[in-house]
């Protein structure tokens, strides 16, 4: 979600997530938008729509695609492509850390493409911060609810 007090802030993001916003706002406006205004226009067909109830679910669907549209195209409006090197941690790279002699791949990516299921975090994150600008060798150590956590950075794609 966009910052209501960001607005004219840049959006950092990669590449990638600036194309997946772009292909969203793209479908919204072009599929999804269209067949809720057909929803609409069959839940009024039916008549009475005080008490139609697929109206309402129309209405409220139409509400939610609308929201959206704004949300991405502010989002796009202010979005800066940031790309990492392989040198040292940036948005866009992948980074190979070790920890308690477990290996973890995360990629820096903007708060708008964070997903958790896929080890995409925030270059905002505590351990995104933290990992900003280090080089492979380089060792952090992120608060974390069970305590601090050591990472060592092993690998940087």
């Amino acid at each position: 979600m966009i910052n209501k007090n960001n607005k004219n802030k840049e959006i950092l993001m990669t590449e990638e997530g600036l194309k997946e916003l772009q292909k969203e706002l793209k479908k919204l406006t072009e599929v999804e938008r269209s067949k809720v205004l057909d929803e609409l226009q069959q839940a009024r067909s039916l008549g009475d729509l005080s008490e139609n109830g697929m109206y309402s679910a129309a209405r409220e669907k139409q509400s939610f695609i609308e929201g959206r549209i704004r949300e991405l195209e502010d989002i796009l409006k202010n979005a800066k492509v940031s790309k990492g090197n392989k040198s040292n941690v940036g948005m866009g790279n992948k980074v190979i850390l070790e920890t308690q002699q477990k290996e973890v791949e995360y990629h820096i990516v903007g708060a708008e493409e964070v997903n958790h299921e896929e080890n995409k975090i925030s270059h905002q994150s505590p351990l995104g911060e933290a990992l900003m600008g280090k080089k492979v060798g380089d060792t952090v150590n992120v608060e974390a609810p069970a305590g601090v956590v050591q990472y060592k950075v092993i690998g940087i794609k």
